[in-house]
């Protein structure tokens, strides 16, 4: 077609007449090409970048391409999508937001208090919140949950929020709580754990990391968990776990009964073995609640109770029924007892803002949650507490984020995820240094790169790493380097 094209043009002097109209029919060409106005945002589409939606009546655009999912709405997730300038909002607004009501101290720890509030209304839209304690404002939050930390044990401190506007309006004050932190530290749930723990994940399968056995697994590793569940298509809400037939074969012929034993010798040295739900790939059925919940509890019941194990890890990546998922986990915590330990992996994204499921699921989980090891890789460039986007991969990225994080999540039951070698992750990967680093400067304020966060966290939880199997292959070299350091930190 191009040949003809232009074996037509004939003499030079047809050729300019010819050539303006095309560029006249290119600039009428309709720019979605280019940039697509995709209409009311939606959960579960796949968005490029400089992708167009509405939602709450202004226009958004993307600034990653991503699959949204539910809780990363536009306003809650400003890493993903830019308020476009002239887009809906604004516009000579003097109305000021109704003050919260309702503000009720929904839990304290040695260092940290939880509140919670009744949404204030407002004209336009209410935009956020400043949470004072006493006279200053020690945080501003999106939704109507906020937790200060940083704070001093046995100490009572006062508090208030006042609700505030896109066109900087703000509401009158709320009434003021009152909240006196304990005597000491420690997260929810799980029991004789260490104050400061080291997670890894071991691999039930076979990949370009070394296979173990349990009883391999370095000593170093105080939680260890069993790599994954698997959802039960025939059962829904039900899930599966044995010993992988190729990781078996390999280890050379490595048997249920082995792993329990195996099991069963790594809790007789004090180490807690726990089983995860979800993954990269994984995911379970829990979009209804009736049969799917029960089966879920009884089947991951029958797993802890066959292999003897010490509770769940949630790394779900493809959304969550959060009250079927809330309900299921209460369930299955009152069967197990008061010893049973949950952790969390959630990703970057999930910990942007306190609306996200992973933080709904927290907040109706948190008296029996051990720790939340934020998933610090395969990220790219994500908001920190100052509002600056750090690349991951830096000490920044690990402190700017948490220290985002600490403002909804106790000190006590976060933990910093690093993959283990830089094969482990697409991207993120910081040597152990770099993570005690990380974990001095929210501990101690020592130590820090170009990020200060706003308090010391000395009740921080610890690390977790994807994975055990990639830490082996480099000798444990992260296990060896972190768990020594954890044994420092106040």
């Amino acid at each position: 077609m191009r040949k003809v094209l232009f074996g037509k043009l004939g003499k030079p002097g047809k050729m300019l007449p010819l050539l303006v109209v095309l560029a006249l029919i290119m600039s009428l060409s309709p720019l979605a090409a280019f940039a697509a106005d995709r209409g009311e945002w939606a959960p579960n589409v796949s968005y490029a970048i400089n992708d167009t939606v509405t939602y709450g009546g202004k226009t958004y655009k993307t600034v990653q391409s991503h699959t949204s999912l539910t809780g990363w709405e536009p306003p809650n997730v400003p890493a993903l999508w830019a308020l476009v300038q002239g887009g809906g909002g604004g516009g000579g607004d003097t109305t000021a937001p109704t003050a919260p009501t309702n503000l009720t101290v929904s839990g304290v720890t040695a260092s940290s208090v939880a509140l919670s509030w009744s949404a204030s209304t407002d004209n336009v839209g209410v935009t956020g919140y400043d949470v004072y304690q006493g006279a200053s404002v020690a945080l501003s939050v999106t939704g109507t949950t906020a937790t200060v930390t940083g704070l001093a044990a046995n100490t009572t401190y006062s508090f208030k929020v006042v609700a505030k506007d896109a066109a900087g309006n703000r509401s009158p004050a709320s009434a003021t709580v009152n909240a006196t932190t304990t005597g000491s530290g420690g997260g929810g749930g799980g029991g004789q754990l260490p104050k400061h723990t080291l997670t890894g994940y071991w691999h039930n399968f076979d990949n370009n990391s070394i296979n173990l056995r349990v009883s391999d697994v370095s000593e170093k590793y105080d939680i260890i968990v069993l790599s994954f569940a698997e959802l039960n298509p025939a059962k829904p809400g039900g899930v599966t776990f044995s010993v992988d037939p190729t990781l078996s074969s390999t280890l050379g012929g490595y048997s249920n009964a082995d792993l329990i034993a195996d099991i069963q010798a790594k809790r007789a040295q004090g180490k807690k073995v726990i089983i995860s739900i979800g993954g990269e790939k994984g995911n379970i059925d829990l979009n209804s609640a009736s049969p799917n919940v029960t089966n879920f509890v009884d089947s991951m019941y029958d797993i802890i109770t066959q292999f003897g194990l010490d509770g769940v890890d949630i790394d779900l990546e493809h959304g969550m029924n959060v009250t079927n998922l809330t309900n299921a986990i209460r369930q299955l915590q009152q069967r197990v007892g008061s010893d049973f330990i949950l952790t969390m992996a959630p990703q970057t994204i999930d910990m942007q803002n306190p609306n996200t499921s992973y933080m709904q699921l927290y907040n109706n989980l948190k008296d029996i949650t051990s720790v939340i090891n934020v998933q610090y890789y395969n990220s790219g460039c994500m908001l920190g507490r100052d509002g600056k986007c750090y690349s991951q991969g830096t000490i920044d990225f690990l402190t700017a984020l948490s220290d985002l994080t600490l403002q909804w999540v106790s000190p006590s039951q976060l933990g910093i995820g690093v993959p283990a070698t830089s094969s482990a992750a697409g991207g993120g990967y910081v040597s152990p240094t770099v993570v005690n680093n990380a974990l001095n400067c929210l501990a101690t304020g020592n130590s820090c790169g170009s990020y200060k966060p706003v308090a010391k966290y000395p009740d921080i939880r610890g690390a977790m790493t994807w994975s055990i199997n990639w830490d082996a292959t480099n000798n444990y070299n992260l296990a060896n380097t972190v768990k020594p350091f954890l044994l420092t930190l106040p």
